[in-house]
């Protein structure tokens, strides 16, 4: 049986560029599942092992946005590659927001779509490593945060976190009461430094400020220009 380096989702209703797309991936070692709407899309992480998903934006039905939320809802730690002719600023912030990895905009040099796909593959190695290796939780003033199954829990309610809530909370808490460099964790979690993954950033920094607001002694202090510190009084 041949053995394939991973398997890729690949939405994308132009068939033709599809089909061409496909034969690319599958050149240089990946399993490609091709779908062309959302729906199909949908049902194909429901049935099948994928581990990285390159997703159109404009689709009938059900555009990639919403697929992504669907992807990202079920398994938070599937890597997202939007791959879209729209290229405004708002869109890469929505997609962003929605946690997607990296975003590349047609038309795109196969080389570098390859190059980028490995990149997020090997992130989400070695961040799903130091899941497994570093702490499982941490006690966050009176918030009780776990790791693994993604949720802050407080007087025994609990607030799901999307992965890259996860991730950023994570490396705050590796940093209590000490500055998380700005620089190193847009490197780390957004997998580059840049316009859009800093004000994606900014968003998510402002998001974990309100599940945290109950306790009064928590705060996330910028520090301008050089990052974020998590201090508990």
């Amino acid at each position: 049986m041949k053995q394939y380096n991973a398997s890729i989702l690949l939405l994308e209703d132009d068939t033709n560029l599809g089909f061409v797309t496909k034969d690319k991936l599958e050149e240089v070692g990946f399993y490609v599942k091709l779908c062309v709407d959302g729906e199909q899309a949908i049902k194909t992480i429901q049935n099948e092992r994928i581990d990285i998903c390159l997703l159109d934006v404009m689709l009938p039905k059900i555009d990639g946005f919403t697929v992504g939320k669907i992807i990202k809802e079920k398994d938070p730690l599937i890597p997202i590659l939007f791959v879209t002719a729209r290229s405004m600023k708002e869109d890469k912030i929505k997609g962003l927001k929605l946690g997607a990895d990296d975003y590349i905009t047609k038309p795109f040099d196969f080389d570098e779509l390859i190059l980028r796909i490995k990149n997020t593959l090997n992130r989400t190695k070695q961040q799903r490593k130091k899941i497994e290796e570093g702490p499982k939780e941490y006690q966050i003033g009176s918030y009780y945060f776990n790791i693994n199954n993604q949720y802050l829990e407080l007087n025994g309610e609990r607030t799901k976190l999307t992965k890259k809530e996860t991730d950023l909370l994570k490396k705050l808490c590796e940093n209590m009461n000490d500055i998380m460099n700005r620089e190193e964790a847009l490197e780390q979690i957004w997998g580059v430094n840049d316009y859009f993954s800093g004000r994606s950033m900014d968003v998510f920094i402002s998001k974990i400020r309100k599940y945290l607001k109950e306790d009064e002694k928590i705060q996330i202090i910028n520090i301008h220009g050089v990052g974020f510190k998590l201090a508990i009084e």
